[in-house]
């Protein structure tokens, strides 16, 4: 059997202009680097505007077990089966992070037969809008501290600086740092950290900007620290918001990639959204929507992280509203929910399919609760019984979902025809009602106890000291109108990463919360998730160079 980074290094791939044609988009429209990917210009995205839109599908997923669930092999299956049964559907999923690739997660290319391509620069520095992003935070943050070395005519408060630095990859030892050691060239001595790039509120605001005027005033906007009688300081009082505009103005141009089938992809951004808000880019969204008649697009993680963001921040800003939704399931990570250890998931075991399914249920009641209509992708493994995709189709019916069972991973396109049949069906029916869970006007505690209390049936949520006081100064500072933005372990609907299933009734510590005033939305850090993770015992990195060839070797 072929792994994936041999099936991605044998796909007959189409040059990159080839695929721009699909889109309506000529030579002039895109910026090629190399020959099979591309930036789509601004000029392209402003001419945009007056096309009609096409239909969104969210694809989401119950909650990541370490069996695999396929969410962005399933993105991909589901765009290439559209075009397949003659439907113009475009893929739109995020950039990877270098610090999963080299950790423990792996790559975000899908995998099998349906996997976009170049994967493997796509897993690596791509076009290096990552890179970019770093350059730019890191930037203002350098700017922070030369401030202060001459004069600080801000006035700031070294002990209220916010603004930490960041770099794309996992490093505990780099979460809490001493800086400015080493005498008085090298500035004031302050505490400060690093978060991974992923989590930075600049790439949370590239992903959300409409275009590069919206960037510049929202990269104004962000608040880095504040002064000795507490004011709030930004990133335009700094004087940064310009040149960090300069450093992301090629980046926020969407990378046009393609599938192994040759249909267009738009691979854009890559916010986690277990401590962001975990979708690719607006501009890429929106642009895909001109131009195709479906767009496919994913969020992060399981459906109460990924898609709770999705919904309740990117579709509040962007104006979007889905079409459908797309629940991705897999027997093994079921019966893991069903409290099956995961060197046993190959026996078969229906009642544990049976008692993983209420984490399912679960999200199948959330999303409805978005007004949205629901279809369960059974992403199908070597080793599924007849008997155990019996009981989740049983379990589907009964709750009145359909279930479609698919074979794109072994199959690509075509092994995902029903399921693109199903999708477009419903899609097409204009049965969504799509709303948010909140509006605009809830005070910012009680949205993030809607969230806790109605996505992860908490019975209430419970703020760390100091956490009512800063949520009460920010609304009185107008950020009252602002959605909210949970961080916490995307593996439960607990802040415990190891309690599995459909739990209810616990309760939601938040540990602390932050501002990020230039994308827009208040963060809640719960539990013990950090913004800076590490690597795991045995690192992928361990496994991946180069072999005799000068071929990557252990990436996948």
């Amino acid at each position: 059997m072929l792994s994936d980074i041999e099936i991605a290094r044998g796909a007959d791939k189409r040059p990159i202009q080839q695929i721009a044609q699909k889109l309506g988009l000529g030579a002039r429209d895109i910026l090629p680097y190399g020959h099979d990917k591309a930036k789509i210009t601004h000029r392209a995205l402003a001419g945009l505007a007056d096309r009609p839109q096409g239909k969104l599908i969210l694809v989401t997923a119950i909650n990541p077990t370490p069996a695999g669930e396929g969410k962005t092999t399933t993105t991909v299956g589901l765009g290439d089966a559209l075009n397949r049964i003659g439907k113009q559907a475009t893929i739109c999923i995020r950039e990877a992070s270098l610090g999963p690739n080299f950790g423990m997660k792996g790559g975000a290319a899908g995998g099998g037969r349906a996997q976009i391509v170049p994967m493997e620069e796509m897993n690596l520095h791509f076009t290096g809008d990552f890179h970019a992003i770093t350059s730019a935070h890191n930037l203002l943050a350098a700017m922070i501290d030369n401030h202060i070395y001459w004069g600080n005519a801000l006035d700031l408060d070294t002990r209220r600086i916010t603004w930490r630095r960041v770099m794309d990859m996992n490093d505990r030892a780099l979460r809490d740092v001493a800086m400015g050691l080493g005498g008085v060239s090298n500035g004031f001595v302050r505490q400060s950290g690093f978060d991974i790039t992923v989590a930075s509120e600049v790439m949370a605001i590239l992903c959300l900007a409409d275009d590069l005027a919206d960037l510049q005033d929202r990269l104004g906007r962000i608040i880095i620290g504040y002064t000795r009688d507490k004011k709030p300081v930004t990133a335009h009082d700094i004087g940064a918001a310009g040149a960090m505009t300069v450093l992301l103005k090629d980046a926020l141009q969407p990378n046009l990639v393609q599938t192994l089938e040759n249909n267009p992809a738009l691979v854009h951004g890559g916010p986690f959204a277990n401590i962001a808000h975990g979708c690719n880019s607006v501009i890429a969204t929106r642009a895909a929507l001109r131009m195709s008649d479906y767009v496919v697009t994913e969020a992060g993680f399981g459906a109460d992280l990924g898609a709770e963001k999705f919904l309740n921040i990117k579709c509040r800003m962007a104006g979007l509203s889905p079409a459908a939704c797309v629940l991705v399931a897999t027997i093994r990570a079921l019966k893991m929910n069903g409290g099956v250890d995961k060197q046993d998931l190959g026996r078969e075991d229906v009642a544990a399919v049976t008692r993983g399914c209420d984490n399912l249920g679960r999200h199948i009641q959330n999303l409805r609760g978005f007004g949205l209509p629901v279809i369960v992708a059974v992403n199908h493994f070597d080793g599924d019984s007849a008997a155990e995709i019996e009981a989740l189709h049983a379990y589907c019916a009964s709750h009145g979902v359909r279930a479609v069972l698919a074979r794109h991973w072994a199959e690509g396109g075509a092994g995902a025809e029903e399921l693109a049949h199903a999708v477009s069906e419903i899609a097409d029916a204009g049965a969504a009602d799509f709303h948010t869970l909140y509006s605009d006007s809830m005070p910012l505690w009680q949205k993030i106890e809607t969230i806790c209390t109605r996505i992860y049936r908490a019975s209430h949520a419970e703020p760390a000291a100091g956490v009512m006081q800063q949520l009460a100064a920010w609304e009185a500072a107008d950020f009252a109108d602002l959605p909210v933005c949970i961080a916490k372990t995307p593996y439960s609907f607990t802040t415990d990463p190891a309690r599995r299933g459909a739990p209810e009734g616990h309760v939601v510590p938040v540990r602390e919360v932050r501002l990020s005033a230039g994308a827009g939305f208040v963060v809640a850090i719960c539990g013990e998730v950090m913004t800076m993770p590490g690597l795991p015992r045995t690192p992928a990195a361990e496994r991946i160079g180069l072999g005799p060839e000068g071929q990557i070797r252990g990436l996948f």
